[in-house]
């Protein structure tokens, strides 16, 4: 007999929808299922390979919680999960969730680093979490059975665990609205882990705000490629489908990095497709990909792509241009970005583009950007587009404030604090860490803004400032610049602040270089020196390094200080300078 042809989970329903109005994550699942709409999980060719209704989803869950319970898992306990993109992490987060304990999803190796790094990085985390259970895909088994047993951890695989009893009297807890839902640890998290604890109140608030700030509609569905152990992954495009009871359908992670087009051919293929979110790397590499040959409009259908989200690292204007550029003649509406601002430390989102207002920035001179009160010499004024990140979510209020701690008023240049009902309830284990960055409610961000008729702009991460001689400077600006000659791209570069062997302070870029001809090389050191003074007035040491060679957060984003303690420990090693 032929086989069956899969059919994805519908995208309308007629179960009335709740927009995250639930005391806990558990009743937000008990409510999905009792209507159609679920989790598709796609191959790399964008084809379905399992419809999962939130019905089962939920039955598979609670046959995962009694199994905790069985083993001997309490609540509190803290049940760590390899963030793998499919229906066993989704059952295994929302059992441990049901018994009571607190999953820990953990990243996915990457192509960034290799397999002692990523031990390294489990290793820490695990040590931080201090898991009663690591629970993994069966084709990781050596790394990761590598950093459970430093960590003391036990592990299992997917198939191990299902085989254990699931004794159906087992009794499962009750939790509360102001117990630990899941423990979220940052993309950046490798030598000193954070693992942010974020209550069932906090969650469903931030889904809640999360829901009217898309302004979902009853025939939105969602699809996404993100990573589930990344706070815009998990909460935007696995937690708040279920809160908010919307279809979603998924590619994995590697297979985006491997096929991008196939998150757009996604799209183009499920007529519901209407909300899909990336940061800005991921509209860049696939405007790169689109062949100059090949029309956009013979292979791809965006038209009803109302939401596409922009979040989880610096908007760039001039990449989000490329994309229209590329796409406008499928379909893409440029209206159709939505650009957002948001941390783990606030659950996800603290503020929201309106829908349908796109891309708006505003031009700002860089002596605003780097403090100083007057240019000086006539020196000629330059400018950076900085992106409206939109207003505060519900709930949510927003202070921009000085060194001092007081607030600025509007257009005044600061740090980023944030305070409402989806703020985390602290670091896990961390009260030092915790004090330092969450007084009286507010959490201090580590970002740089301003406000502007109430909405925010951000500008950089205040850890990443280079301070030369007073005068602040900002790594994007230098890195920007420098992907301006011919032969860079986005992640080509990485700026951050060195102590010359002089004792002076001054900036060094390092460049990942293609070529291997010497005196190639020798002209771009030069070209790209020279437009670092344009830009900074300064001098700076320029070192070409091989591709492939600047660090990644397990998210895929730039590490600046890792690149930076990595080349000063000499683990970076540049291109020798030809004679």
């Amino acid at each position: 007999m032929p086989e069956a042809t899969l059919v994805p989970t519908p995208t309308a329903d007629r179960l009335p929808r709740r927009f995250a109005d639930f005391a806990t994550l558990g009743e937000a699942l008990d409510h999905a299922a009792e209507g159609v709409r679920g989790l598709n999980f796609h191959d790399a060719r964008a084809t379905l390979t399992r419809a999962y209704a939130f019905a089962e989803l939920r039955a598979d869950a609670l046959v995962a919680a009694r199994r905790f319970v069985a083993r001997g898992v309490r609540p509190g306990d803290r049940v760590a999960l390899i963030a793998e993109t499919g229906p066993e992490f989704a059952a295994l987060f929302f059992g441990a969730v049901y018994a009571g304990a607190w999953p820990v999803p953990l990243p996915l190796p990457t192509s960034f680093g290799g397999r002692e790094a990523y031990v390294d990085q489990l290793g820490v985390q695990l040590a931080s979490a201090a898991p009663c259970l690591l629970l993994h895909p069966a084709e990781l088994r050596a790394m990761v059975a590598a950093a459970a047993e430093r960590a003391g951890c036990p592990a299992l695989d997917w198939a191990s665990f299902a085989a254990l009893p699931a004794p159906a009297d087992a009794a499962l807890p009750q939790a509360g609205p102001d117990d630990v839902a899941y423990l979220q640890y940052s993309s950046g998290s490798t030598r000193f882990p954070h693992g942010v604890a974020i209550t069932h109140r906090a969650l469903l608030s931030n889904l809640h705000a999360h829901a009217h700030g898309t302004g979902l509609q009853p025939e939105d569905r969602c699809v996404s490629w993100l990573p589930w152990y990344h706070d815009m992954g998990l909460v935007g495009c696995l937690l708040s489908p279920v809160a908010n009871q919307v279809s979603t359908d998924y590619l994995k992670t590697e297979d985006f990095a491997r096929r991008p087009l196939a998150w757009l051919d996604l799209i183009s293929r499920n007529e519901g497709t209407t909300l899909s979110y990336s940061p800005t790397f991921g509209y860049d590499i696939c405007a790169r990909r689109i062949s100059s040959q090949t029309r956009a409009s013979d292979r791809f259908d965006l038209s009803r792509w109302r939401v596409a989200g922009n979040g989880a690292d610096m908007i760039r204007p001039d990449v989000m241009q490329a994309f229209v550029d590329a796409f406008a003649e499928a379909g893409f509406q440029a209206s159709a970005f939505l650009p957002s601002y948001g941390l783990a430390e606030a659950t996800l989102a603290v503020s929201i583009m309106p829908p349908g207002e796109g891309i708006v920035v505003e031009l700002v001179e860089e002596t605003q950007l780097s403090g100083e009160r007057d240019a000086g010499g006539g020196r000629p004024q330059r400018y950076r587009a900085i992106v409206n990140c939109g207003r505060p979510v519900r709930g949510m209020a927003v202070e921009v404030r000085d060194e001092d701690g007081d607030v600025l008023p509007e257009r005044a240049i600061g740090r980023i604090f944030c305070s409402g009902p989806s703020v985390m309830a602290g670091y896990f284990r961390d009260e030092a860490a915790t004090a330092a960055v969450l007084r009286d409610g507010w959490l201090d961000t580590g970002d740089m803004g301003y406000l502007s008729d109430g909405c925010i702009y951000i500008v950089g991460r205040a850890k990443d400032m280079i301070i030369i001689n007073g005068k602040n400077h900002w790594p994007q600006d230098i890195e920007w610049a420098v992907e301006q000659l011919p032969g860079f791209k986005a992640g080509d570069i990485a700026a951050f602040a060195i102590t010359t062997p002089g004792g002076e302070e001054t900036p060094a870029v390092l460049v990942q270089c293609r070529t291997s001809d010497g005196a190639e090389r020798g002209r771009l050191r030069d070209a790209i020196r020279e437009r670092v003074r344009a830009i900074t007035g300064m001098n700076c040491v320029v070192e070409l390094v091989p591709p492939r060679t600047l660090p990644r957060t397990s998210s895929g984003k730039l590490s600046r200080a890792k690149a930076r303690n990595l080349y000063l420990s000499g683990e970076i090693q540049p291109y020798a300078i030809a004679a």
